[in-house]
């Protein structure tokens, strides 16, 4: 695998069920659900952060106004799924108040917010910072995670740090016209950064067994 483009369509000819419950691979993306998730996915399995959701549902509180309504006793119960819930209801619960106080409302949030702002609040690392403004404000912002240092280490890559894997990643889909549009035609470059970090974590769930994965399948060896 010798570019980020090769990796893409090698995952696109494996048909990965990256759009089955959102055009975006997360569910529910474009709304404040994905900021919440996004801080509750923090050392969790996404299945427990559903349940931690549909607590915050049935309480009203996956907006900003809904949130802010919520004592952190209530808050830190209701994401109990999630783990490490009085860290990240204390983190939720700063999060959405400097939301609101800075844009409002959602949809300013949406297009108006930025990476700096976001790696500038407490909990929010690089890859829950792209991921907000990925599949919740649907910016031009690659997503990297242990999924994506897992598989490239299967191909031999090597990288100091996230910003590195994440440099990789674009850099191959710079012939975005010409290679790109032939995978995916019609679709924003936001959105086909979405899919691709959504394939990769797919993959990864199915192949990836402790530290490492079964390339195998991507190379043809199936």
């Amino acid at each position: 695998m010798t570019n980020s483009y090769e990796l893409l369509e090698a995952l696109y000819r494996l048909d990965l069920p990256v759009q089955e419950r959102d055009p975006w691979w997360w569910p529910n993306s474009g709304t404040y659900e994905v900021v919440i998730g996004a801080v509750l996915t923090q050392n969790t399995r996404w299945p427990k952060v559903e349940e931690a959701l549909e607590n915050l549902r049935s309480l009203e509180a996956l907006s900003i106004e809904g949130l802010a309504k919520l004592d952190e006793e209530l808050l830190r119960e209701a994401i109990r799924p999630a783990g490490f819930y009085n860290t990240k209801a204390k983190r939720l619960g700063l999060l959405n108040q400097s939301i609101g106080d800075k844009f409002g409302d959602f949809e300013t949030f949406q297009a108006e917010v930025d990476r700096r702002w976001l790696l500038g609040k407490k909990g929010i690392g690089e890859e829950t910072a792209d991921a907000i403004l990925n599949y919740a404000c649907y910016r031009e912002a690659m997503v990297v995670d242990a999924y994506t240092a897992a598989l490239l280490r299967a191909f031999g890559y090597e990288f100091d740090d996230y910003r590195g894997i994440q440099a990789w990643l674009i850099e191959g889909l710079k012939d975005y016209d010409i290679k790109v549009r032939k995978l995916f035609p019609t679709l924003p470059k936001a959105q086909i950064y979405a899919l691709f970090h959504g394939m990769i974590v797919e993959y990864c769930k199915r192949h990836k067994r402790g530290k490492r994965v079964d390339v195998g399948e991507l190379i043809g060896e199936r």
